[in-house]
């Protein structure tokens, strides 16, 4: 790897933990932008990779990164929103360098780490990158993000609000499903992305999210319909956007499964269906 395309693939991933905008820069182009800024807050150095150890810095409110502290309905207190971005930098600069799997280390373009609001009350999880996503560096952003960006409008929320992430954070070859050696070398990752967010609501997409999580081996159509428990969430299990490209009568089981989750949160799903009829 290139010293630029490793300055740009880490810079990225600094976005993708949203911590700054990277957006239409090359990465050394960048990185000597943000060494020039002069605000307080001070992130990790560039990995070894790239050769280069250096501070860089970033403007972020100082409400926003220090004194705002997250409390939830049960009054359970938990990371302020800097310890939340540095948490999930921190990881996506370890998911970066990962080469556990040797295979998929080997034939990646680059890992695709999550991303999304650091205190987002709903985390998505789905199954692994595939082409896309493995291309961009997000997940679900082919044809399955495509539908499953209707579905979340449906529901009344935007991307932005939620988090997202996969069981995996590199493609497998020809977008077979992980092998469980895979997915148990990533879960370290997984398990601190939920610690980092701590999300109120999981929603896993399919068979593999949902097995893989909650360490189950029922299949997805006796898990869906029910909340199950993962550390404080409540777990909803539906089926992957993918297979409902492939079986498009299956979209009204996970419109039913997701008012279940609308209505415990306290939204009525006929109210968003109505404002979306009326305007």
């Amino acid at each position: 790897m290139n010293l630029n395309r490793a300055i740009e693939q880490t810079l990225q991933s600094w976005k993708r933990a949203g911590l700054l905008d990277v957006s239409g820069c090359s990465g050394v182009s960048l990185l000597e932008r943000l060494v020039q800024r002069t605000s307080s807050v001070t992130v990790p150095s560039l990995p070894e990779a790239a050769g280069i150890s250096e501070t860089v810095t970033t403007t972020l409110s100082e409400k926003e990164e220090t004194n705002e502290v997250h409390e939830d309905s049960a009054g359970e207190t938990d990371m302020n929103l800097k310890e939340r971005k540095t948490r999930l930098l921190e990881l996506s600069e370890q998911v970066a360098a990962c080469k556990k799997c040797a295979g998929l280390a080997a034939g990646r373009t680059q890992t695709v780490f999550g991303v999304g609001n650091p205190r987002a009350k709903v985390m998505f999880i789905g199954e692994a990158p595939g082409a896309d996503e493995d291309k961009q560096g997000e997940p679900f952003v082919g044809r399955a993000g495509k539908l499953l960006n209707t579905i979340i409008e449906a529901c009344g929320w935007t991307r932005e609000e939620l988090y997202i992430c996969n069981i995996l954070r590199c493609r497998p070859d020809g977008n077979r499903n992980p092998t469980p050696i895979e997915a148990a070398n990533c879960r370290e990752f997984l398990d601190g992305q939920i610690e980092a967010v701590n999300p109120k609501y999981i929603v896993c997409w399919g068979t593999i999210a949902a097995q893989n999580l909650l360490n189950e081996s029922t299949p997805i159509g006796r898990m869906r319909g029910k909340f199950y428990k993962y550390g404080r969430a409540k777990v909803l299990c539906t089926y992957h956007p993918s297979y409902l490209l492939r079986n498009p009568p299956a979209k009204k089981f996970v419109w039913e499964d997701l008012k279940i989750l609308l209505r415990e949160m306290g939204v009525d799903p006929d109210k968003i269906v109505k404002k979306k009829s009326d305007s």
